[in-house]
């Protein structure tokens, strides 16, 4: 049975004079998922995000959010959904808690109960003036104004900009608690390991262009984990010929290897050896678009 739509993106092209902000973008967000749009700076998410909340007229294409246009039917889509833009501001000189119940005020939500408890988590001082606040402090400020009102539909561009560490995992759970609640999350992000902690699919754009949208159990499965070992004793490559191991490279005792599975008997086989350092991490974006547009032109038979 196919799942029910959230939003649905057609053919979406948005000109700035020459510049092309997105093209031909086709893209769809399941309700009650999380999907990631990740991308780098100027990609073209802001883009498709602002137009499809009518913020920004668009040059071309149709979008439906919920059934409903998404220019022609903004007032009556709004009031479905919460927004934290990528450029979040706050007026000046006015305490965070009334600005905030202002905001909430403008919405179908009377009680206060969740913003509080939003503001509690993120460990967010809602007794200051927005003028007092750090960074870090007035995303947190966006983050419960865009979750507050307990809407159906919830779009973020880049959310967890300014956070500490420690508060993006608050924020993670944080969506994953409204996604059982059976809200829909469109989220878009800079950040590869941001998108794996959080989302169940994510959409992949470059210069305008949507280049793929994949579960992020598959990408995971084609793009794996980054381990980087240097070891003080002599290694064989031939040692690291392990099932769900790849793209192996040495170099003066420095070992990097992309690993898809098995990565117990990747450890047993590193820890034979003396180590000096030893980082695991994942994919960079730059890796994950340079192994898509290597595979995309090996397709092609461009060189």
């Amino acid at each position: 049975m196919e799942q029910e739509k959230a939003i649905i993106i057609e053919n979406l092209t948005k000109l700035y004079g020459k510049h092309v902000g997105v093209r031909n973008l086709n893209l769809t967000v399941n309700k009650g998922e999380i999907m990631g749009f990740l991308g780098p700076n100027g990609a073209g998410k802001t883009t498709t995000i602002r137009s499809s909340l009518a913020l920004i007229s668009k040059t071309a294409g149709k979008i439906t959010i919920f059934g409903m246009d998404s220019h022609r039917d903004s007032v009556e889509i709004r009031k479905k959904m919460g927004y934290l833009p990528g450029d979040f501001g706050l007026i000046s000189s006015v305490k965070v808690r009334s600005y905030i119940k202002y905001l909430l005020s403008l919405s179908n939500y009377p009680s206060t109960k969740k913003m509080t408890s939003l503001a509690e988590r993120l460990e967010l001082d809602i007794d200051r003036k927005t003028n007092e606040l750090s960074k870090g402090n007035k995303q947190k400020v966006g983050i419960v104004q865009a979750l507050m009102a307990d809407q159906d539909l919830i779009i973020m561009d880049e959310p967890t900009a300014g956070l500490d560490p420690l508060m993006q995992q608050e924020f993670y759970r944080i969506l994953r608690e409204e996604q059982k609640q059976g809200k829909t999350i469109f989220m878009a992000s800079h950040n590869l390991a941001e998108v794996e902690k959080v989302c169940d699919r994510v959409a992949i754009i470059r210069e305008g262009h949507l280049e793929v949208v994949e579960k992020i159990q598959s990408l995971q499965e084609k793009t794996g984990k980054v381990l980087e070992v240097e070891f003080s004793d002599a290694i064989s490559v031939d040692e690291f010929q392990i099932r769900g191991v790849s793209e192996i490279q040495e170099d003066d005792g420095k070992l990097t290897l992309t690993i898809h599975e098995n990565l117990d008997d990747v450890i047993e086989a590193v820890s034979r050896h003396r180590i000096l350092n030893m980082n695991l991490r994942t994919y960079s974006l730059e890796q994950l678009f340079l192994k898509y547009y290597t595979e995309e032109n090996r397709k092609r038979g461009v060189a």
